[in-house]
């Protein structure tokens, strides 16, 4: 895109950038207004000079959401990469003080983060930075990039993906996860077989028992699944939910077992009562990582979030390494 000729920048008020920044993030403008504290009318009257400044509609109403033209669409890479620009600029590093920082970050991942992360997260900020606001989106994977590039998210803590190569994307480890088998104590059938908790489920049993699985898409098959077909066996999946936690309450209250991520089987263990047990077979651990859009790599507001959410992830599990 080239040089905007249609503004007269000598006159142009650059706190509308903010305004239209936070309309990119939230796609209305009761959002936009709370993301960056001013009214409703303070932001309508912002957008409205906003299009007279650039002769477009820029943001239309579709439904509740205020969807972007093509030419705000255009405008907002420029725009975010300068406004992040400026924020390096004008923020010191060295005299970043967190307990001045008022604003709001948003995450976006599976229930995995939202109930083991972040309540852990929020104890950690709101001791150091009071006026911080977080909320977590579940955003599903192919859509991470996306939510990156429009600033809608700050920040994504996913499994590791292809995403990565990006050039404008940012990224690093926070931890490995294994995987456990969960189910009800007293599970007759595991009782019967005389398995105690912490060993490892035969594997005629582990297929014949009705297994509860994690799917965001619905469908009936995972990586145990992918596991399981190199030694030539399957197993009966009774029941798909899209969150773990949801998976593991079906487990406490049936017959169904569930293999689950090493953290979300132990925190479910102790609050729900299952016991836990070793899969018959080697399933990969999956490598988990943040990501975050290249124009924050310097934000001294992002560094410092980063840190604290390594640091929260170090509670659960050593990190395998990062670099902010």
């Amino acid at each position: 895109m080239g040089p905007i000729t249609d503004v007269n920048f000598a006159t142009f008020d650059l706190n509308l950038l903010r305004v239209f920044d936070a309309l990119i993030r939230e796609r209305s403008v009761t959002r936009a207004g709370e993301l960056i504290g001013l009214s409703q009318p303070a932001v309508s009257n912002a957008l409205s000079r906003l299009r007279h400044h650039f002769a477009d509609e820029l943001f239309v109403r579709r439904g509740n959401d205020m969807v972007p033209t093509p030419r705000a669409e255009a405008l907002a890479v420029k725009i975010q990469k300068a406004l992040s620009e400026i924020e390096s600029a004008v923020t010191d590093e060295k005299t970043f003080q967190p307990e001045e920082l008022e604003r709001v970050f948003t995450l976006s991942g599976a229930d995995f983060f939202s109930a083991l992360v972040m309540p852990r997260l929020h104890s950690r900020v709101t001791r150091m930075a009071p006026r911080v606001t977080l909320r977590m989106i579940e955003g599903a994977t192919g859509e991470v990039a996306t939510l990156l590039r429009d600033s809608t998210i700050d920040m994504a803590l996913e499994r590791a993906m292809p995403m990565q190569q990006s050039d404008w994307v940012s990224s690093a480890a926070l931890m490995q996860s294994r995987f456990l088998v969960v189910a009800a104590k007293d599970h007759p059938r595991i009782r019967e077989a005389g398995i105690a908790p912490g060993d490892a489920l035969p594997l005629d049993l582990f297929c014949a028992l009705p297994h509860a699985l994690r799917s965001v898409d619905g469908s009936l098959a995972g990586i145990v699944d992918t596991a399981l077909s190199k030694l030539g066996r399957k197993r009966h999946v009774a029941l798909a939910l899209p969150h773990f936690h949801a998976v593991a309450v079906a487990a406490s209250k049936s017959e169904l077992i569930a293999t689950l991520p090493e953290q979300t089987a132990q925190d479910a263990a102790g609050i729900l009562g299952l016991s836990v047990y070793r899969p018959p077979v080697e399933v990969p651990p999956q490598e988990l990582r943040l990501y975050w859009h290249r124009r924050h790599d310097r934000s001294a507001a992002h560094r410092w979030l980063r840190a604290q959410i390594f640091e929260t992830i170090e509670k659960l599990q050593p990190v395998k390494s990062h670099a902010t």
